[in-house]
């Protein structure tokens, strides 16, 4: 089965019971960190403690990159195709889904794209803990436009780190957020034409530190746990978390 959580941001005991219903997980089963992984920060061998660590999980762990990752750490790792879409292998069981790809992942078409805008960029120092390759490139954006096309823009599910523009105004408007980010729109841009323009099922997100069913079929994701195969909620957030 397939599983998808929200931001874990370096914190290890986010993939242990009882934070995830993980009991009975074996090799086949997968969970997908929707971005802002943060188990790859620039912070060497504390960074391998914590993969070490979590390849010892009997279960596989697959994360688009967010913002909040240090983004030359990750592409020092290989390079390989994996059920259709690149990929970076860090460790036997842990993979970073690349941006604007299509994975064929037990029988549901997937489509990635990480990246977004660190509003707490003035507080971090580029090259320590803040890197420009948070943003998706021109590249990036075009080829996941030509990866949606060759399979027709037809999609099971649509996960990115940031949020589509319209589920952001969805938010502004319900009172949860008063403003977007300048610098994040084209990105949210680009997430809802990728939206309005392919069939899909489910669309999932991280990135907002929030867990919120959202019209359009949309969730957002922090602390919630959903099997993607049946697309129902397996862990509901923790009480007294936001969402």
């Amino acid at each position: 089965m397939i599983y998808i959580t929200g931001d874990t941001h370096g914190d290890v005991r986010r993939f242990f019971e009882p934070q995830l219903p993980c009991a009975g997980w074996g090799p086949e089963d997968k969970i997908i960190v929707a971005g802002d992984f943060g188990m790859l920060f620039g912070n060497g061998e504390t960074d391998g403690k914590k993969l070490d660590l979590l390849a010892r999980c009997p279960f596989q762990i697959l994360f688009l990159d967010g913002n909040h990752e240090c983004f030359p750490e990750i592409a020092a790792y290989p390079e390989e195709l994996y059920c259709g879409g690149k990929v970076h292998r860090i460790r036997d069981n842990i993979r970073h889904l690349m941006r604007g790809q299509v994975y064929e992942i037990e029988g549901l078409r997937i489509f990635t794209m990480g990246g977004g805008y660190s509003i707490d960029r003035m507080l971090r120092v580029a090259g320590r803990n803040w890197w420009p390759e948070e943003m998706p490139s021109e590249a990036e954006y075009a080829e996941g436009m030509e990866n949606l096309s060759r399979c027709g823009y037809a999609v099971d599910v649509l996960i990115s780190h940031a949020a589509p523009t319209g589920s952001m105004l969805d938010l502004k408007k319900d009172g949860t957020f008063s403003m977007l980010f300048p610098q994040e729109v084209p990105l949210g841009n680009y997430l809802q034409k990728v939206a309005g323009m392919t069939r899909h099922r489910h669309y999932y997100f991280g990135h907002i530190h929030l867990d919120r069913e959202l019209p359009g079929n949309r969730t957002a994701l922090y602390y919630a746990v959903y099997c993607l195969n049946t697309g129902m909620c397996v862990k509901a957030p923790d009480a007294g978390k936001r969402g």
